[in-house]
């Protein structure tokens, strides 16, 4: 059954793909179905020149076409043994696809395009460009809509040729007319070229895309960093506003136990002298009834017999008058109070300020930039420190620019100079928020911060005194407490340093048309930093930049 399905294949139209009908046979040895071929040809007039839609090969006059007797009649007899295959649906094509050129009636999807003839075949009209030798060479490529856009217009020829003084693909007919004395290249050299820079192209894409992404990374952790900070700074305010609510109240206890102590003592002071006053009351108006019945007595004799007898009266024990301020008792307590409060105010209204000032000064955005603009605002003059500087490196430039050499440099002895390795700090401590740029030349160098104590032999990075970032023609290498992290990023010789003491964070940049964030550190400083060079390499150098 495989077999005469072959069979059958072989004895079909490969323009309408049905068993051949009234075959006919053409001189290039092609068999087709009379009317097939015909209509072919017709639409072929007008060039005057007739092809076959196998081979291509073409034909002039026009040939003359008779029936194949013998084909037809092998014909008839293959559709008594099988009938015809019914094509699935979805070789057909839709509103979308390319459709087979070669098809009549219903087309079929076209599976590949061919830009040599050009035309687009289907799975089965496309069989004669494995077979035929001569169809063997033409380029096949995805099925296109677009296959006449390779030909030029006026001449009818595939544009091979690129015309580089109008931009524009050419056919070879064209460099001999109006194209004739300008510059045109291969379309494939052309190619070659501007595939090269779209590479590059693609390259910067795929670089500012890592640098983005770096930065989406950097930016989360810098979110998850604010939230932890603010969520601590509320924690601790809490505490500490706690505890002065928690001070307050106990010196509102104590306030209020002093003036209840007092006052018990007071009334009870004024309660003793009372009740001793009531006492010698009782005891006068006992003596003045004495003394009024004494008053009463008729008889002189017994008058005066009984006058000495009386007791004399005796001084009070209590003054006749008290000073007493009326209504001021503990008056001048409130006072006090609320002088107290009027201070806490004012100390209070000063401190909100420093704190919303600290608030508001919180920021963290500065990580990347495209400009210079917003970090020249926090730039910093650096000057190196002659007293520092190991006898192997030159200043200059007002002591801005350090260059390594062999002469040993007589430079005063000083506990601060460095014995080992040819570096330097600067003169200035950095502290707050400074920006710097360094321009290096030759060699390899490392740009630094740095505490002072660093030691006369430690090299900048290779301790957790100092920050370093090592620069050569290779790449970036950041250097902390002896681990050493390559650093990706576009090379130049300019670097910019970014460090805001304050918020424990410190940005190496390299600086050309744009700013590209290399390495961002995140920590805590305990005490003031110097900017430093290290110069590994003889006759490199480095300069810091004077911004403007």
């Amino acid at each position: 059954m495989e077999k005469r399905g072959v069979q059958q294949e072989k004895f079909s139209c490969s323009i309408c793909l049905d068993p051949l009908k009234d075959p006919v046979t053409i001189p290039c040895g092609h068999s087709y179905c009379m009317n097939c071929i015909k209509d072919h040809w017709d639409g072929e007039d007008q060039r005057g020149i007739y092809s076959c839609p196998q081979c291509r090969k073409e034909f002039k006059p026009r040939p003359d076409m008779e029936k194949n007797i013998l084909l037809s009649e092998l014909v008839e007899d293959l559709k008594k043994i099988k009938p015809k295959p019914v094509p699935h649906v979805d070789c057909y094509a839709g509103p979308e696809d390319v459709v087979c050129d070669v098809c009549t009636g219903r087309k079929r999807k076209a599976v590949k395009s061919c830009s040599t003839c050009p035309a687009s075949y289907c799975e089965n009209h496309l069989q004669p460009h494995y077979d035929a030798p001569p169809l063997k060479k033409h380029k096949l490529v995805n099925p296109s809509k677009s296959l006449q856009e390779i030909f030029c217009s006026r001449h009818d020829e595939v544009m091979k040729i690129f015309c580089r003084t109008d931009q524009q693909c050419i056919c070879y007919l064209c460099t001999m007319e109006e194209h004739k004395h300008h510059e045109t290249v291969p379309a494939a050299t052309e190619r070659a070229e501007k595939q090269k820079k779209l590479q590059e192209s693609r390259q910067q894409i795929h670089q500012r895309i890592q640098d983005q992404e770096k930065d989406v990374k950097l930016l989360r952790q810098e979110v998850e960093a604010i939230n932890v900070s603010a969520d601590k700074a509320v924690e601790d305010s809490e505490k500490i506003f706690t505890e002065l609510i928690r001070l307050l109240q106990e010196r509102s206890s104590d306030v209020k136990q002093q003036i209840r102590s007092q006052q018990e003592t007071e009334v009870s002071r004024v309660k003793d002298v009372q009740e001793k006053l009531k006492q010698e009351i009782t005891e006068l108006k006992r003596k003045d009834a004495e003394l009024e019945q004494l008053s009463h007595t008729e008889d002189h004799n017994q008058f005066l017999l009984n006058y000495p007898s009386l007791p004399a009266l005796s001084e009070s024990t209590h003054s006749s008058s008290f000073n007493i301020r009326p209504l001021r008792h503990f008056e001048d307590v409130t006072a006090a109070v609320s002088e107290l409060r009027d201070k806490l105010q004012d100390v209070l209204r000063d401190s909100w300020t420093n704190i919303e000032l600290k608030i508001t000064e919180v920021d963290v955005l500065l990580l990347r930039l495209n400009t210079r603009d917003g970090f020249l605002k926090y730039a910093q003059k650096i000057t190196l420190d002659p007293n520092t500087a190991h006898r192997n490196v030159l200043l200059s430039e007002r002591n801005r620019k350090v260059t390594r050499t062999d002469q040993q440099q007589s430079y005063p002895d000083h506990p601060d100079s460095f014995s080992r390795c040819s570096q330097a700090l600067s003169r200035e401590s950095l502290t707050g928020r400074c920006y710097w740029e360094v321009k290096r030349r030759a060699g390899e160098v490392y740009v630094a911060v740095s505490y002072k104590n660093i030691g006369s032999t430690g090299g900048f990075g290779f301790s957790d005194k100092s920050w370093s970032l090592r620069c050569d023609t290779q790449g970036y290498i950041f250097c902390h407490n002896n681990i050493l992290t390559p650093v990706p990023g576009p090379v130049s010789s300019r670097l910019g340093v970014y460090l805001d003491h304050r918020a424990g964070i410190l940005c190496f940049y390299s600086v050309s048309e744009t700013m590209t964030l290399l390495h961002r550190v995140q920590t805590r400083f305990t005490e003031p930093l110097y900017a430093g060079i290290w110069l590994v390499c003889d006759e490199s150098s480095a300069k810091f930049i004077k911004l403007k």
